[in-house]
């Protein structure tokens, strides 16, 4: 049964790379990603376009290359988080939390009982055919599931020692932009206040066992964070690059 090599290495304190996955629905953007050297990215079907379909060939196709698929769901919404599971999803994002009890029913959701509440709808085709009981699917699920919280409210930053006391949360990933527009600095990435706020999460993550982490929109920002200790780390996006470095070369090529 395939493990899940990110929330391994998360758990033994080593940094993950990856990105925000949210335009192209091309299978082989996921096998350049993972080639290139990228742990995981986050398909994003709260600003995405993304339907169920292209979501399981995604999850797919990730996983024949040891490629975390990571989902990142619209809602807290059971079933936005099971069929995302169902479909081959290796992890959950949670965006927007702000309520403890609607964070611990979304945990839940990850994983089947007796540690959560998840339906059971595995096959033999979620492990390639390789003959296993269902206590076996229902330990190997439960212990290779990852599940990510994002603060990006103030309000969520006031709270994030009670959020991150619910049980079962692997890793947070910060969401810089919202955050800022909610403390009053919009895209001030940098500001003190952000800074500040971003390393009292992550102290907190530490100090409860939890993988700190944030998006990035920049190499430089990606580097500023890992620098300060962000394990879950994400940079850039999938047009987001093909953008950059369409420009660098055109550029470059005006500049002969």
């Amino acid at each position: 049964m395939r493990i899940n090599l990110v929330k391994k290495a998360l758990a033994e304190g080593k940094v993950q790379y990856g990105t925000n996955f949210g335009q192209f629905r091309s299978q082989d953007v996921l096998k350049i990603l993972a080639q290139a050297g990228f742990h995981w990215a986050f398909i994003d079907t709260e600003h995405g376009g993304f339907g169920i379909e292209t979501i399981q060939d995604l999850c797919r196709i990730s996983a024949s290359v040891n490629f975390a698929p990571i989902v990142r769901v619209a809602d807290l919404q059971y079933s936005l988080v099971a069929r995302a599971l169902d479909v081959g999803a290796q992890g959950i994002i949670f965006p927007r939390v702000e309520d403890v009890a609607l964070l611990e029913k979304a945990v839940s959701w990850c994983r089947f009982p007796p540690v959560g509440s998840r339906g059971f709808g595995l096959g033999a085709f979620h492990f390639d055919h390789e003959p296993a009981t269902m206590p076996q699917m229902i330990q190997h699920v439960n212990d290779n599931t990852l599940v990510v919280l994002q603060i990006e409210t103030k309000r969520a930053f006031e709270m994030r020692d009670e959020l991150l006391s619910v049980p079962g949360i692997d890793a947070v990933m910060i969401g810089p932009a919202d955050l800022s527009i909610s403390f009053g600095v919009p895209g001030e990435f940098q500001h003190p206040l952000i800074v500040g706020a971003m390393e009292a999460i992550r102290d907190t993550c530490v100090s409860k066992g939890i993988a700190p982490g944030t998006q990035t929109r920049t190499l430089q920002l990606a580097r500023f964070w890992k620098e300060r200790g962000m394990q879950f780390l994400g940079c850039s996006s999938d047009t987001g690059m093909l953008f950059e470095k369409a420009k660098e070369i055109v550029t470059s090529l005006d500049g002969m």
